[in-house]
């Protein structure tokens, strides 16, 4: 699997351009508006952009939608739970759903909480989380549509059933590392007992 990604903007937003090695057709996952620094590494990689999906409707992680597919022709996917607004939306998936790069075949997994339509992806031990899950804490629950209950939930019985080793790839840059893994959030998160996913010595077996 290709894996690059884009950090941009005061919070440290990430785009993520996911691919596949032998056919070289390519999802972005939550376009920034600078589509040209998307496209440089689309030009780089040689590959051709067919799908653009959004974890959520926010415009931090939407602002690229527009213009990218203008320019690749690449259908919007979004989870069926997120509002439209006034973006252009082509596709809207359910829980469960698989969405094809190429060889790959990426599987939806709502996570409600942040917002109704949240949905991270996961493929060959990466999991892409937008705002629900960050590297050491998890995403806000203050603004319209979300809960704080829903969005543990959401984490405890849909992430972190994941594999250990499964690769955490956050929408924002906001930990001490770029990306994480299961197995070290359920150590390490700020929420974890909050949650109920942490591993301590009175949790493990």
């Amino acid at each position: 699997m290709i894996i690059e990604s884009i950090r941009t903007g005061e919070l440290g937003n990430f785009t993520y351009i996911v691919g596949c090695e032998k056919t070289k057709t390519a999802m972005v996952i939550d376009p920034c508006p600078e589509v040209d620094l998307i496209m440089n590494v689309v030009e780089r990689r040689g590959l051709k952009i067919r799908r653009i999906f959004n974890t959520h409707e926010h415009g931090d992680h939407t602002a690229g939608n527009a213009e990218l597919k203008r320019r690749t022709g690449a259908e919007v996917v979004r989870h069926a739970a997120a509002s439209i607004g006034g973006d252009i939306v082509d596709v809207c998936v359910e829980d469960g759903d698989l969405l094809s790069v190429g060889e790959l075949s990426f599987r939806v997994i709502h996570t409600p909480g942040h917002t109704p339509g949240g949905a991270c992806l996961y493929a060959d031990g990466q999991l892409f989380t937008g705002d629900t899950l960050f590297v050491g804490d998890s995403g806000r629950t203050d603004l319209p549509g979300g809960d704080r209950p829903t969005l543990g939930a959401s984490i405890r019985e849909r992430l972190m059933t994941l594999p250990n080793d499964t690769v955490v790839r956050p929408g924002h840059d906001l930990g001490p590392t770029p990306s994480s893994t299961i197995g070290w959030e359920k150590r390490n998160n700020c929420n974890a007992r909050e949650y109920g996913y942490y591993e301590d010595e009175e949790r493990r077996e």
